[in-house]
C-alpha cells in the first residue's frame, strides 16, 4: 500500500468531511437525548428504545459515507487512487445496504419497537444530518480549483518553488 508523502497538504475535502462528522456527532448526541425524552413520553420504554434505535441507525449510515471518503483519500497521489477511492466508497455503500437490511429484519420482529417512533426518529435524524452537511458546506471556504497542479513550461523551469 503506497501513500503520498506526508508533507503534502491535505485534500480540500478533508476538513469539510471532518467538520461534518464532528457536527454530525454533536447533532446526533442532541437527537439521542431529545429522542429518548420524546420517545419515552410517547411510548414508554418501547418508545425510548425505538427513538434511540432510529437515531443510531441513521447516524451510523450517514457517517459511513464521509468516513469511507476520508479513508479513501489516504491514497491520494497513488497511481491507483481512483479505483481505490471508488472501491472503498462503493464498499461502504454496499456495507450500508447490507447493514440496513439486517437492521430492519432484526428490528421488525422485536416487541419493544414502536414503528411510528422509530420512523419519526429516523426521518428527523436524516433531515438533521442533511442540514448539518449543508451548513458545513456553505460555511467552508474552498477555492474553485483547489487540488489542481498546473503543468509548468519545461524551458522556464518549475516555478512552484
Amino acid at each position: 500500500m503506497s501513500t503520498a508523502p506526508a508533507a503534502r497538504r491535505p485534500l480540500s475535502s478533508t476538513p469539510v468531511l471532518r467538520t461534518a462528522l464532528v457536527w454530525g456527532g454533536v447533532v446526533t448526541a442532541a437527537l439521542l437525548i431529545a429522542g429518548a425524552v420524546v420517545g419515552f413520553a410517547v411510548g414508554g420504554a418501547g418508545g425510548l428504545g425505538s427513538a434511540l434505535a432510529g437515531v443510531a441507525v441513521s447516524a451510523i449510515f450517514l457517517a459511513v459515507t464521509a468516513t469511507s471518503i476520508l479513508v479513501a483519500n489516504c491514497w491520494f497521489g497513488d497511481p491507483l487512487y481512483v479505483p481505490i477511492f471508488f472501491g472503498i466508497v462503493l464498499g461502504g455503500w454496499l456495507l450500508k445496504l447490507i447493514l440496513f437490511i439486517v437492521a430492519i429484519v432484526v428490528l421488525r420482529g422485536q416487541d419493544w419497537v414502536d414503528p411510528v417512533v422509530f420512523y419519526v426518529a429516523l426521518v428527523v435524524s436524516v433531515i438533521a444530518s442533511l442540514a448539518v452537511d449543508v451548513v458545513v458546506l456553505l460555511r467552508m471556504r474552498i477555492p474553485s480549483a483547489s487540488d489542481v497542479t498546473l503543468p509548468t513550461d519545461p524551458d522556464a523551469g518549475d516555478r512552484r518553488a
